[in-house]
C-alpha cells in the first residue's frame, strides 16, 4: 500500500501569487476526500491565524477518506517542549497525525540553527516523543536530507535513527532543492534502508525537473508514502505533481493507493484547483492538462478514432478527461453520460439528448465557461436542456449605477431589478401580482445587483434568504484585449446546508455576475423542490 500525502494546502501554498482563502481550503479538503487521498496536510496551526481557523473549522466537514495532518516545525531550542507555542498549537488541532520537519543537512543545522549537531538530533527526538503522547500518528520530514546525505551521510542517517527511536511512524527524506536525480535516489534509498527500520517515505521538490520521477523510484524501493500537491504547486518549480504520479502508480506501476475506480475524479480535482486559484488551468499538464489527450487533423486523428492506443498512453477516461478531436463532434459524449450518472441521470451516449447537451457545452466553452468548480450551473444546464427543471422566474430589466460623490467619499452602487414569475408558479402560491421591481444599494455593483434580486425574489421563495455568497471570483478570459477583455465570474454559495458553484461568461462583468447570481439561486430553489 502506497499512501498518497497531499500538502497543496502548506507547501502549494508557498507558490509565488498564490493564496487560498479558509473556503478554498476547506473546499479543496473536500475533493481530495472525495478523491481518496489518504492525507491532507492542512497547514501549519503556529503560523497565521487562517490555518488556525482552518484546523478549527475542518472539524465540521464530514471526511470519510482523508486524514488531516498539521505541520510543524522540531522544538526551539533552550525552552521546554511544553512551553513551545507551535508545539502547543499543534496539540491544540486534535488532529490524527502530525508532521515535524527538522533538519538533516549538518550545513542547516550549524549555519541556519546556529546549534551543534547534537543538540539537533535532541530536538528532533524530543518533539517526536512529545507528540507521540497526543497523536495517532507522527510523521518526521527530514528536511534537506539528500543534500545532506551527500556531504555528511553518517549523520544525515542518524537525524533518522533519532526519530525512528522517538517513535516516528514514518521517516520521509526530503529532496528540499529539488536538485537530486533520479540514479541519486535510487542509490540513497538503497542505502537508507538498510540502516533504519521504519517506514520511509519521500518530499520531492521539481527545481530539476524530477520530483515525479524521484517519487515513484522511492517507491520502487520501498517508500509507502509519497508527499507532493495538486498540479505541482509549490515554492520555486514546484513540489512533485500528485496529478501525475497517482495515474502511473496507480495505473502503470498496479500499486495498490488510491482506488483506481476514484481516479475518474483526478481531473475535475486538478481544475478545481486552478478555478479557486483563480489562474488559468495549465493545458500542457500530463494526465489532467486539455492538451494531455487533444489531437489535430491529420495523421493522429485519422489513427485514433480506428484505435485510439495508438496515440493514446492510457484511456483519458480513466482520469476524467477526455479526447479533444478538434474536427469531431463526438469528442466529449462519455463525460456528459458520466456527469449526467452521477446525478442520476441515465443518459445513451448516442442520444439526440447528449448530442444537444454537448453542443450547448461546445458554445458556452467557445465563450469562457469552464464548468469545473460551478458545478451547480453545470447541473442547471444539464436538467434543463433535458426538460427535468422548471422556470422560477424571468429578467425583465435590471439597471445598475455607481457614484461618488467627492475624492473623501466612498463610492456606492445602486441596482434596480424587475422580475416575473410564471403563472403556474403565482396560482400555486396564491399570488396575484406576478411581478416585482425592487431596489437596492451595495458597496459595489455587483453586492447591489445580489441585494436587489434576491428582494425581488424572497416575496415568491422565501428560502432565498438562506443563500449566502461565500466567494467571487473574477478572471479576464483575453488579456490582449485590454479594458475590452472577457471576464469569467465565478461564485460560490451556501444555505447552510450545502455549498455550490456557479460561473458567468460576459464581455460585461456585471452582466457576468449576474448570470451566476442567478444560477446560483435557480440552483438553491431547484434544489428544495428535489428535498
Amino acid at each position: 500500500m502506497v499512501y498518497i500525502y497531499d500538502t497543496t494546502l502548506r507547501d502549494g501554498a508557498q507558490t509565488r501569487g498564490v493564496s487560498f482563502s479558509l473556503e478554498d481550503k476547506l473546499r479543496i479538503t473536500q475533493a481530495l476526500d472525495d478523491l481518496g487521498v489518504h492525507y491532507i496536510e492542512g497547514g501549519w496551526p503556529g503560523s497565521n491565524p487562517k490555518d488556525l481557523a482552518y484546523f478549527e473549522t475542518v472539524k465540521g466537514l464530514n471526511l470519510k477518506n482523508s486524514k488531516i495532518v498539521a505541520f510543524s516545525s522540531t522544538k526551539r531550542k533552550g525552552i521546554k517542549i511544553e512551553e513551545d507555542a507551535n508545539i502547543a498549537q499543534l496539540v491544540k488541532t486534535k488532529v490524527p497525525a502530525v508532521t515535524v520537519f527538522g533538519k538533516s543537512w549538518d550545513l542547516h543545522v550549524t549555519e541556519a540553527l546556529k546549534i551543534s549537531l547534537e543538540e539537533n538530533l535532541e530536538l528532533i527526538y524530543q518533539t517526536i516523543e512529545y507528540l507521540k503522547k497526543y497523536f495517532d500518528e507522527v510523521f518526521f520530514d527530514a528536511e534537506h536530507f539528500f543534500d545532506g546525505y551527500k556531504e555528511n551521510p553518517e549523520y544525515a542517517v542518524k537525524t533518522l535513527k533519532a526519530a525512528e527511536e522517538a517513535g516516528a511512524d514514518c521517516l520521509i527524506l526530503c529532496d528540499t532543492n529539488g536538485g537530486t536525480l533520479w540514479y541519486e535516489t535510487e542509490e540513497i534509498f538503497d542505502a537508507v534502508s538498510k540502516k533504519v527500520k521504519a517506514p520511509l517515505g519521500i518530499h520531492a521538490h521539481n527545481d530539476s525537473d524530477m520530483a515525479v520521477v524521484n517519487s515513484l523510484i522511492a517507491v520502487k524501493k520501498g517508500a509507502i508514502q509519497i508527499q507532493g500537491t495538486i498540479n505541482g504547486l509549490g515554492e520555486r518549480a514546484g513540489n512533485a505533481n500528485l496529478c501525475s504520479i497517482i495515474p502511473n502508480l496507480v495505473i502503470k506501476m498496479g500499486y495498490k493507493s488510491i482506488p483506481i475506480e476514484n481516479l475518474k475524479k483526478l481531473y475535475s480535482v486538478s481544475r478545481l484547483v486552478s478555478e479557486l486559484l483563480n489562474r488559468p488551468h495549465p493545458a500542457n499538464l500530463p494526465f489532467v492538462g486539455d492538451n494531455a489527450f487533444a489531437h489535430k487533423a491529420g495523421v493522429h486523428v485519422s489513427a485514433v478514432e480506428k484505435n485510439p492506443r495508438t496515440y493514446e498512453h492510457i484511456n483519458p477516461e480513466l482520469i476524467g478527461n477526455r479526447r479533444r478531436i478538434m474536427v469531431s463532434e463526438l469528442s466529449g459524449r462519455s463525460n456528459i453520460v458520466n456527469k449526467a450518472r452521477e446525478l442520476g441521470i441515465e443518459l445513451d451516449k448516442n442520444s439526440p439528448e447528449v448530442k444537444k447537451i454537448l453542443e450547448k457545452i461546445k458554445y458556452l466553452e467557445a465563450q469562457g465557461y469552464h464548468f469545473e468548480g460551478a458545478e451547480a450551473s453545470f447541473e442547471l444546464l444539464l436538467k434543463e436542456t433535458l426538460g427535468m427543471s422548471k422556470k422560477y422566474f424571468e429578467l425583465k430589466g435590471f439597471r445598475v449605477f455607481t457614484e461618488k460623490r467627492s475624492e473623501e467619499e466612498e463610492a456606492y452602487a445602486e441596482a434596480t431589478v424587475k422580475v416575473e414569475i410564471p403563472e403556474e408558479i403565482a396560482r400555486e402560491k396564491g399570488i396575484e401580482d406576478r411581478f416585482e421591481h425592487t431596489a437596492a444599494e451595495g458597496r459595489g455593483p455587483v453586492e447591489a445587483l445580489d441585494k436587489a434580486l434576491r428582494k425581488a425574489l424572497e416575496k415568491f421563495y422565501p428560502s432565498i434568504k438562506e443563500v449566502k455568497l461565500t466567494d467571487y471570483k473574477v478572471r479576464i478570459l483575453n488579456e490582449a484585449a485590454g479594458t475590452g477583455a472577457s471576464p469569467r465570474v465565478l461564485i460560490e454559495s451556501t444555505d447552510g446546508k450545502r455549498k455550490w458553484g456557479t460561473v458567468g461568461v460576459s464581455p460585461n462583468v456585471i452582466e457576468a455576475s449576474w448570470i451566476a447570481l442567478v444560477d446560483a439561486l435557480k440552483y438553491k430553489l431547484m434544489k428544495d423542490d428535489e428535498g
